[in-house]
């Protein structure tokens, strides 16, 4: 069993997580407003795997088949965007195919 944490954005993510994620992680954070520089997120583990999620709605979840990281808007509805540079990804089916 893995604990979780929280952390402030802007500080430094949790060393355990993979490289992948906390790129991620600093891809989400550039791209927030001003008004949410305070946010903070939430790490826990779904079997195994690292699911961090921001107060603002934002879900990153890590694929180690792969190794990236999709990340999620929740509010929106809209897919998730993968971060290795291969493009837009994320639809329902494509999350489940992934077993994400």
């Amino acid at each position: 069993m893995q604990l979780g944490t929280r952390w402030t954005v802007g500080d430094t993510p949790p060393a355990r997580l993979p490289e992948t994620v906390v790129a991620a992680v600093r891809e989400v954070e550039a791209s927030l407003p001003e008004a949410d520089r305070d946010a903070r997120w939430t790490l826990t583990w779904l079997e195994g795997k690292p699911v961090c999620e921001l107060d603002t709605g934002h879900t990153i979840r890590y694929d180690a088949t792969a190794d990236r990281a999709l990340v999620t808007m929740d509010d929106d509805g809209a897919d998730g965007t993968d971060v290795d540079g291969t493009g837009v990804d994320g639809t329902d089916e494509e999350r489940a195919e992934e077993g994400l």
